[in-house]
């Protein structure tokens, strides 16, 4: 029935035609890279030139001045093909370097939203369920989360695990690599999401069919299995697209700090950083990333709209 539902809602069926869009383009870099715009895009190509209008025009060249005098990365084509959306500060391509960020920026968004609803289910579950001392302990672990605000949590994490990554023996996660901004940033997250579970779990522990089972003696992991955890999926299907875009907002945000995805790999946030400097001259460089964020948070957000109205079943009753 909600499957149902959701199909027939076609602003979130719109959104997640666009999402799906977004990812293929993504997935296509390598290809995009190869075959359309024959360059490496993390290479620089400061002597390069590239044919316009049958002439070659270096890739770099003076700037436009009276006195020429800098230099200036070669602007926007608007034609499939070599620097469709102009070069970059080293000369690089940022059509191909937006494929290739925007892959990077979806998998650590999707993967720290996972990261965070399993993170924040067994915490939320367990709390909820078990209450007493274990519910205590792990509120006072959420609320410590809590405390500090988000960015500024995240901000601190990144740069203390930064140069170093994490050692933790058989544990380890170099500086590169991208499972480091993914656990930093599904562990912040945890809290906000782990609170609605437990307040659910709560109610659900008082329900008659859970306390039938706890009366005939069901043992508590069958309980969890069976009977709770089943209801609280739908919560987290609802949480799961709102979670991703905070997700890829805040990795924007570190990345655009260099405190995020480190080089030589991309994310749209470090593709707004590169553009930074070229924002009055070449401004395709950052509004080109900036718009696909944009887009992206717009889309998960409507689809998290239509989750919650299908999934909800007081809005079934009013339909």
């Amino acid at each position: 029935m909600a499957g149902r539902k959701l199909l027939r809602d076609r602003a979130a069926m719109i959104s997640l035609a666009v999402l799906v869009i977004i990812a293929l383009l993504c997935a296509a870099a390598p290809w995009y890279a190869a075959h359309i715009a024959h360059t490496n895009p993390f290479r620089s190509n400061l002597s390069g030139t590239v044919m316009r209008h049958g002439k070659p025009v270096e890739v770099l060249g003076a700037a436009n001045n009276p006195l020429h005098l800098g230099i200036e990365p070669i602007g926007p084509s608007w034609r499939l093909g070599p620097y469709m959306l102009g070069a970059d500060q080293q000369g690089r391509d940022v059509a191909a370097r937006l494929l290739y960020g925007g892959g990077n920026s979806l998998i650590i968004s999707f993967a720290a939203a996972a990261v965070c609803l399993v993170l924040a289910a067994i915490t939320g579950i367990l709390a909820g369920f078990f209450g007493g001392w274990v519910d205590r302990v792990i509120s006072w672990l959420l609320d410590a989360l809590w405390a500090f605000p988000v960015f500024l949590l995240a901000i601190s994490l990144s740069v203390v695990l930064i140069a170093h990554g994490i050692d933790l023996g058989l544990f380890r996660l170099d500086a590169s690599s991208l499972a480091l901004p993914i656990t930093i940033i599904g562990v912040i997250y945890v809290p906000y999401v782990a609170r609605p579970v437990r307040g659910l779990v709560m109610g659900l522990r008082q329900s008659d069919y859970v306390l039938a089972a706890i009366g005939i003696g069901a043992p508590a992991w069958r309980i969890l299995w069976f009977d709770i955890l089943p209801n609280v999926i739908s919560a987290l299907v609802v949480f799961a697209p709102l979670i991703i875009a905070l997700d890829l907002l805040t990795e924007a945000a570190l990345s655009f700090l260099s405190i995020g995805v480190q080089p030589p790999a991309a994310s749209w946030g470090t593709i707004i950083h590169d553009g930074e400097s070229l924002i009055y001259t070449r401004p395709m460089v950052a509004i080109a990333p900036g718009l696909a964020i944009v887009i992206t948070v717009l889309a998960l957000n409507i689809l998290g709209d239509g989750l919650r109205d299908a999934l909800d079943p007081r809005a079934k009753l009013r339909n």
